[in-house]
């Protein structure tokens, strides 16, 4: 890949293809000096848009992420319903972009000219958000409605209300990316991810080639996990709708990795039933995650995943023992006959408590860096690379311009809608702006986005609010526009990272993100009403992360009394947390490499044990490998890493896709 760094704004630069591989890295490993010195590199050494260099934002890269997306958001809407989780979408589209592109050039005889690598790199950010902004809400929040009320809300208010919350994340995430990005530089693991694909599908030289065929070999190994794991799946979809695969079957029992490996009894720490998510996850995923987090990020959340399943969790059972028949008593746990609960869904609360108050911390103490992105300089005040900076970045007046009709028009479709009052609905706007705060933290440090845990933050809030008590549609579709919110930003952000590494124009990259919302409603809304005709039919499909949203609705609805006391507890003790850790940081940094991370932390306390095990398992890795071989691990660890993301993701996206698709047929 060659990089023309042409002359601009005064600005000298190297020749044009001069830039070496380690030039090339140093977005990923971060730059060192002052907030303007780190934005002054990246100028000089990455950006590749002087001149318009390579096409980035064109027709054809919208068209192509736009029918993608369309296809993905279906996908997604199936499985937030089916097993709570959306894939990422943006590796998957890199591949499959440029395998159609080079079809459709082979079909034309060559008149086509190549898609380059930037035009990708916008086609993913629009498939991104066709494909994963815009159907969150509307399996969760829209779902847990239709358990309540019993009937479809109709596609006249579905539809904007996906719009405007999506397009209310892409929005807010503008003064966030030049902080988290350009400054922090913070990871976004999958934002990598998805750079390291685009560069070894379009490499050159010899370094570069070798990263490329690390890259596919992890990615094949990655593949081959995601199938060996995942394709029961889509065995289990086919005998569902009375059409059994044998060959899928007897594939399955002589190939097959299991999700999840139980531990020995002698590690579980409650003397009868088992806790949801004490297994080992074989997921190269979470594993390659991990190992571009980092050390310190993932030893805080096996820390503090071990904290709540060795410790906290069996104390409390002990309690709820002690005192279930006192009256008034709310116990910490729901506990099955059998006596299996989750301990995640008690402890979301002091989690979720953890990162919100980190992220407020964090930005009171870097409010100069922050108050940056929305500061307005004259030119002449301006050093040459910070006024050109100034010209590729989204400016602060497209927030604006922005914020004023998508505000206007989701307190409307609330005030109409839901019976969500003025005040309320500009409430839930103003919460979004905190959601995509923690949404966009959480998964620059973890790629990790916790839209259900910062939903719950707006319940529990509208659960007090006057006008809001005991209404369970005004709780659930609050929370629903904050958490969507919170997701999209959270999207672009991570879609903003691969820009960043490849040297793209975050304008044009943020105009390809917001075309792509359109995409994604277009395709979203109607599959809804397709793959969910009726309440029962949602029922059939057991919606795990639907009937959170419904009894977390339920729950708050009757009051705030109803929580646990320990969990009100964990609430206020995780704020502490939540601004001690950052002031910490900020009064003693050379302690800082030694504190554990706020948000790895509070991350923990709303995931399984078994995904924070993995992101320790992949930075240990790593860790070791630096030991032995320092040169290979920094050369191979990114690329063999995003192999390994690319790979299980994709086929995951496959099989959704494949699941999808059999399901809509058995409806018929």
């Amino acid at each position: 890949m060659s990089h023309d760094l042409k002359q601009a704004t005064g600005t000298a630069a190297e020749p044009a293809g001069a830039t070496s591989d380690a030039d090339l890295d140093l977005p990923i490993q971060g730059f060192k000096g002052t907030p303007d010195e780190i934005e002054r590199q990246w100028f000089e050494k990455i950006y590749t848009g002087r001149g318009d260099s390579q096409k980035q934002l064109t027709l054809r890269a919208v068209l192509m992420g736009g029918v993608l997306g369309m296809f993905m958001s279906i996908s997604n809407l199936y499985t937030t319903l089916k097993l709570s989780w959306a894939f990422g979408v943006a590796i998957t589209a890199c591949v499959l972009s440029y395998v159609i592109w080079n079809g459709i050039r082979a079909l034309s005889g060559g008149r086509l000219s190549q898609m380059s690598m930037l035009e990708n790199n916008c086609m993913q950010s629009t498939a991104s958000a066709a494909g994963y902004s815009t159907g969150s809400t509307i399996g969760t929040a829209f779902g847990a409605l239709l358990l309540i009320e019993g009937m479809h809300r109709p596609w006249y208010i579905v539809a904007p209300f996906a719009l405007f919350t999506a397009a209310l994340g892409v929005f807010l995430a503008i003064p966030m990316k030049r902080q988290m990005i350009n400054q922090e530089q913070l990871k976004f693991p999958s934002g990598i991810a998805a750079a390291e694909t685009l560069r070894s599908l379009y490499s050159q030289g010899q370094e570069a080639i070798k990263k490329a065929y690390a890259l596919v070999i992890s990615l094949v190994v990655g593949g081959l996990v995601g199938l060996l794991r995942s394709y029961g799946t889509l065995l289990e979809e086919f005998r569902h709708c009375g059409r059994p695969q044998v060959w899928l079957e007897k594939l399955q029992s002589v190939l097959y990795i299991p999700e999840t490996l139980n531990f020995p009894p002698w590690l579980n720490p409650i003397p009868r039933g088992h806790m949801a998510g004490l297994v080992f996850e074989p997921s190269v995923l979470l594993i390659g995650a991990g190992m571009i987090t980092g050390l310190r990020v993932s030893l805080s959340m096996l820390l503090g995943s071990a904290l709540l399943y060795f410790v906290v969790a069996p104390r409390l059972v002990i309690m709820d023992l002690t005192h279930a028949r006192l009256a008034g008593y709310v116990p910490s746990f729901a506990t099955a006959p059998s006596g299996d609960f989750n301990p995640v869904r008690w402890a979301l609360w002091g989690g979720t408590a953890i990162m919100v108050f980190s992220s407020l911390a964090t930005v009171a103490l870097q409010w100069r860096t922050l108050a940056r992105a929305f500061s307005v300089f004259k030119k002449t005040d301006r050093a040459a690379h910070s006024a050109a900076m100034d010209a590729i970045e989204v400016p602060v007046s497209w927030l604006i311009v922005g914020l004023i009709p998508i505000t206007v028009g989701m307190v409307v479709v609330q005030y109409l809608a839901f019976h969500i009052s003025v005040p309320l609905g500009i409430i839930a706007v103003a919460m979004a702006f905190v959601v995509s705060l923690v949404c966009c933290r959480a998964t620059g440090e973890t790629d990790t986005t916790p839209i259900g845990p910062m939903g719950k933050v707006t319940q529990l809030l509208y659960a007090v609010l006057p006008g809001a008590r005991g209404v369970a549609s005004i709780n659930l579709m609050a929370a629903g526009a904050t958490s969507a919110a919170g997701g999209a930003a959270a999207d672009l952000l991570t879609d903003l990272k691969s820009g960043y590494i490849l040297g793209a124009n975050p304008r044009k990259q943020f105009i390809a993100q917001f075309v792509g919302i359109f995409f994604g409603t277009l395709a979203v809304v109607p599959a809804w009403y397709a793959m969910v005709p009726t309440k029962a039919a949602l029922e059939a499909m057991n919606p795990p992360a639907t009937y959170m949203w419904k009894a977390v609705a339920d729950l708050l609805t009757q009051g705030i009394q109803m929580l646990p006391v320990t969990a009100i507890w964990a609430i206020v003790i995780g704020a502490i947390l939540g601004v001690a850790l950052p002031l910490a940081a900020k009064l003693f940094p050379k302690a800082h490499p030694y504190l554990p991370s706020a948000m790895g932390l509070g991350l923990a306390w709303v995931m399984p044990f078994s995904n924070s095990l993995a992101f320790a398992i992949g930075a240990l890795l790593v860790e070791v490998w630096k030991r032995f071989n320092k040169k290979g691990s920094d050369l191979y660890y990114v690329p063999v890493a995003s192999g390994m993301i690319a790979g299980e993701s994709l086929i995951a996206a496959l099989i959704a896709i494949a699941c999808t698709v059999v399901g809509l047929l058995a409806a018929k």
